[in-house]
């Protein structure tokens, strides 16, 4: 596989994920609020199963891609701007990991009060994946 194509494999990860994470931004987690408390917790657990099953080959793939891109980066592409535009994926993961995971765990436990700082860590996470998908069309962009 060409760095190319590689290139283009992680725009369209990136590019899901983006609009996965507005769609749960804007949809999804104002939903919960929606949701009576009898109905909550199976509702959530749905939620966070079937999301993972989307969410975690897309980062997976975007992840590993865009490893092998600074490795191997195309031609017209520095290896400081891909750096730039890596950055925000451990970002991404250590905002999941200290926040939201917690959050979804007080949520899972049947604290609604929860669901507005869960939507100021995710909103932090739509804005990182939104300067990526901004990020890797230019990159796109540099290298074609």
């Amino acid at each position: 596989m060409s760095a190319l194509d590689l290139l283009l494999v992680h725009a369209a990860a990136t590019w899901a994920l983006v609009g996965l994470t507005w769609t749960v931004q804007l949809v999804q987690y104002p939903g919960f609020a929606r949701v009576g408390a009898r109905e909550f917790a199976r509702f959530h657990e749905h939620h966070c199963n079937a999301i993972a099953w989307i969410v975690g080959p897309l980062m997976g793939i975007e992840g590993v891609s865009g490893l092998v891109l600074w490795f191997q980066p195309p031609d017209g592409v520095s290896t400081a701007w891909l750096a730039a535009g890596l950055v925000p994926i451990p970002l991404h993961l250590a905002l999941t990991g200290l926040f939201a995971v917690p959050l979804h765990g007080r949520q899972r436990a049947g604290e609604t009060r929860s669901l507005r700082a869960l939507l100021l860590v995710h909103g932090l996470r739509t804005l990182l994946w939104s300067w990526r998908g901004v990020w890797v069309l230019l990159t796109l962009r540099g290298a074609l």
